[in-house]
């Protein structure tokens, strides 16, 4: 080989290479990301990787997650869901009002009502959006007010404290060392994991965001798809609502405030598009991790909560701003 072909070759492979590790940053962008901040708020504090402040953000960011799972579905169809909070606040007090005391029903019971609760709140959205085509936004709004003031009627205003221990362990109880929060989150992760990637719901998923009418036209049962999102969404924050209520150790009718914007920034951040029809868990549990760890970071360092809702806002901006502009760059 002669030193011009030589060079020629050293040059192309320089290119190829540079290209790789551009699309590598592109595709793990938000890992990198996660990583980067984790390093500087480990600098920023000693404490910050200890393994009791691991576990409590795990904990904190398992209940996020759980909430992230569901508006990962509902995001995925092009859709959004701002009642979440509420959501979880009357599916908390629902469990929560089963296990006063030497109640008879069951740590089990309690959270299957919260579940079924919380599916039904799902399923009004799910009608109303997928049946009679109300904006996902003003629907989800509007329960929001909704499932806030049933919560306050359930509750006559009040908090219920005095939850049996079984129940409540399932909050703050641990499994060979891991609090019990991060395995339900994790078994949940899994099981919707499995669900987008290898089922034909999943694809249908897809399908009903990147293109509505066109998976319409493939046969594809966009109603009943889009009612499902909502469905799982009001489920998994029934699920969310009874172990954050067994966390605190009491149901409070204030659970929940602003709960939805975080599950909206860990999908968003995550990459998954607001437009519908990209996005991945995977991706959606470094979201979660990266808000869990921000708002750790900045209880640690003394943040003002003020000052960290102003940083929260600030990065959901970015997370939207960058997703539109890969929307209109492909």
């Amino acid at each position: 080989m002669s030193d011009s072909s030589a060079k020629t070759a050293v040059r192309s492979t320089g290119i190829v290479s540079r290209q790789a590790l551009a699309r590598f940053a592109s595709r793990n962008g938000i890992v990198i990301a996660f990583f980067i901040i984790a390093a500087i708020l480990a600098v920023a504090n000693e404490h910050f990787l200890s393994v009791v402040n691991l576990l409590n953000v795990g904990r904190q960011v398992s209940i996020n997650g759980i909430l992230a799972i569901g508006m990962t579905f509902v995001i995925l169809t092009g859709g959004i869901d701002l009642s979440i909070g509420s959501t979880l606040a009357i599916t908390g007090m629902v469990s929560a009002s089963l296990v006063i005391g030497d109640s008879p029903y069951s740590p089990t019971v309690a959270v299957l009502a919260g579940i079924v609760t919380g599916i039904a709140f799902g399923a009004v959205n799910g009608v109303l959006i997928a049946r009679f085509a109300v904006p996902a936004f003003v629907a989800t709004l509007g329960m929001l007010s909704m499932a806030r003031g049933a919560t306050l009627l359930y509750s006559g205003g009040r908090p219920i404290p005095s939850l049996s221990e079984d129940f409540t362990w399932l909050g703050q109880g641990f499994v060979l060392g891991i609090p019990f929060p991060i395995i339900v989150f994790a078994v949940a992760l899994v099981i919707a994991w499995v669900t987008l990637r290898f089922t034909v719901f999943g694809r249908w998923v897809y399908a009903v965001g990147g293109n509505a009418k066109s998976a319409k036209t493939s046969g594809i049962p966009t109603r009943t798809v889009i009612f499902s999102a909502y469905v799982i969404m009001g489920g998994l924050a029934g699920l969310a609502g009874p172990v954050l209520t067994a966390r605190t150790s009491a149901a409070l009718p204030q659970a929940g405030l602003g709960y939805e914007l975080d599950a909206i920034a860990a999908v968003v951040i995550g990459g998954t598009s607001l437009a519908g029809g990209v996005g991945s868990l995977g991706f959606t549990l470094v979201g979660a991790l990266i808000i869990g760890i921000i708002s750790n970071g900045l209880d640690l360092m003394g943040v003002s909560s003020y000052y960290q809702q102003i940083i929260k806002g600030a990065i959901i901006i970015v997370a939207v701003l960058i997703d539109r502009s890969r929307n209109q760059n492909p």
